[in-house]
């Protein structure tokens, strides 16, 4: 069992996780930490109690340097922020699938992605990957102001829905001092208009290879740097099949790379249909053979893997006797 230790002036309490303590009136939520091998209930229950929660240790050291080596000639050629929340000392570099090839095992890691689909299966068919981004805060830049990351749709979602699941992994070790994640705990239940105390805002301090996971509806910012050294961290976000990404992935990783990649990839990405008629497409220079209405895959070369769609290649016979008619 984990033990959480408190101090209030001049003594220490002891007391077993998770926790909900009440000090001047306002209820504090420490961070819970899975291990690696975490079940997907488990990481699920911690995403329900608090909205947030870090699994240490999930990928070695080899694969931490492989996915830096694999990215730094794109961070060194990345420029600072432009403003106070994306970081005047931050850099911000994307179209990772394209670039760094680790990264697409880190997408895909089962643990990870299992959760990912499990989280969002209640408000979705399939899910799509939202963004992808290393996060680089160098010392000096301040604490990003708090938000909830579902806000890139503005307040059109019901609070009801749950739109994203979302993974920041430690390329370094992440403490208090260089910008660990700041999180509010339980956060994700508030109305939106309620505001975090400073006591309630946790860190997410872990080591490296360990991974922070949190809902788009936790308040959460990437933390102040005081230290004397850069924080390096690897944000992959899930999101609802039926709605835009954050990255778009299509230009991100355009056809021709994305033919390349294993097809559970492909579909994460959206070069598949969301459901029966969300996402097919017309080839605007030659005509479809049979038919003008094309699934995604057929640009990488391939037909659908499985599920009848509008933009069927096989003629399949579809029941739509349990569908009902509006």
């Amino acid at each position: 069992m984990l033990t959480i230790a408190i101090i209030i002036t001049s003594f220490t309490l002891s007391v077993p996780a998770p926790l909900f303590i009440n000090l001047g009136g306002n209820f504090i939520m420490p961070l819970q930490t899975l291990t690696a091998d975490a079940s997907t209930d488990q990481i699920l229950a911690a995403l329900e109690a608090d909205g947030a929660v870090i699994i240490a240790d999930v990928i070695d050291q080899d694969t931490v340097k492989k996915m830096i080596d694999e990215v730094t000639p794109y961070i060194d050629k990345t420029p600072m922020g432009n403003d106070d929340f994306s970081g005047r000392k931050t850099q911000r570099t994307g179209a990772l699938v394209a670039r760094a090839p680790t990264c697409r095992d880190l997408i895909t890691h089962r643990c990870i992605l299992d959760a990912a689909t499990t989280f969002l299966e209640p408000f979705t068919e399939k899910i799509l990957l939202h963004l992808t981004q290393t996060i680089y805060i160098h010392p000096g830049n301040p604490a990003q102001p708090l938000h909830r990351d579902r806000l890139a749709w503005g307040t059109h979602i019901p609070q009801s829905i749950e739109p994203q699941f979302n993974t920041i992994w430690a390329l370094t070790d992440f403490t208090i001092a260089n910008g660990a994640t700041r999180c509010v705990p339980g956060s994700h239940r508030w109305d939106w208009k309620q505001r975090a105390e400073p006591e309630q805002i946790e860190q997410a301090e872990m080591s490296t290879g360990s991974v922070f996971l949190y809902t788009g509806s936790v308040l959460h910012s990437g933390g102040e740097n005081r230290s004397n050294a850069a924080r390096l961290g690897l944000n992959l976000t899930y999101t609802l099949g039926w709605l835009r990404q954050e990255e778009n992935q299509y230009l991100s990783c355009p056809p021709h790379i994305a033919k390349t990649l294993d097809p559970e990839l492909q579909e994460l990405l959206g070069y598949t249909q969301g459901n029966y008629a969300l996402g097919y497409y017309s080839d605007p220079e030659e005509g479809g053979a049979g038919s003008d209405i094309l699934p995604p895959e057929m640009v990488l070369g391939r037909k659908p893997r499985k599920g009848p769609t509008l933009a069927s290649t096989e003629g399949e016979v579809i029941d739509f006797s349990e569908v009902e008619q509006i």
